[in-house]
């Protein structure tokens, strides 16, 4: 059955590559994004372009195009990586990751919550460099602070959406090799990536909400 996604973060990477596999088995996509790309562009899916997620104005003229369209899935991709480190701690990079990756994400579902109905599901990207039982490394702190915040959000939607019979999904896509991560050697692919990612969301249900999973389906330790 046809379901209709609506991905945020779409001109590039993991985004671009959520679109182009829904697509391919035959979902309805709404692609949000500032601007869209020639890639974007090329697949022929419904764009929502000119919409900064951490403007209330912009979200909420988003709202009214969609006239109460019915949402499936909601997927919060979009966000920012800054490296902040301990020797340069730039506290406005701080907070704009904290505005992007935590927040926008929070006020993006609020918004959307009476366009979801019971057996929709919602999406949050967060990353594996939100644990804190995971963190052997140090630095990052504006990114790492910010991811944390987000996995935070998502447990408590996961609880306080579960009466309305939609569940949450807190995911990380594995190291990917994208612009984000300077494309990483190490990285996997955004197909692959994606793949386990839609795997994740097809196991979703209201008994695992607010699992946070690795792409490939390992359960991550806070």
């Amino acid at each position: 059955m046809t379901k209709t996604y609506l991905v945020t973060g779409t001109n590039r990477g993991i985004g671009l590559e959520y679109c182009r596999q829904l697509q391919a088995q035959g979902n309805q996509i709404i692609a949000v994004c500032r601007s869209p790309s020639a890639e974007l562009e090329s697949l022929g899916v419904q764009i929502e372009a000119d919409v900064d997620l951490t403007s209330e104005s912009a979200v909420q003229n988003l709202v009214n195009r969609l006239d109460g369209k019915k949402i499936d899935v909601l997927i919060n991709n979009a966000g920012i990586l800054e490296r902040v480190s301990l020797e340069n701690l730039d506290f406005e990079s701080i907070r704009r990751q904290f505005e992007v990756n935590a927040i926008a994400p929070l006020r993006f579902t609020i918004a959307l919550l009476p366009n979801l109905a019971s057996g929709s599901k919602v999406v949050l990207m967060t990353s594996r460099m939100g644990s804190i039982a995971d963190n052997t490394s140090g630095g990052s702190y504006g990114y790492r602070m910010s991811k944390v915040a987000l996995s935070m959000a998502g447990k408590s939607l996961a609880h306080d959406l579960k009466s309305q019979g939609i569940a949450v999904a807190i995911l990380h896509p594995g190291l990917v090799q994208t612009r984000m991560t300077d494309l990483s050697e190490s990285g996997i692919t955004t197909e692959t990536s994606v793949a386990g990612l839609l795997s994740r969301i097809e196991e979703l249900n209201l008994a695992n909400t607010g699992t946070f999973w690795h792409a490939n389906g390992e359960v991550l330790p806070w």
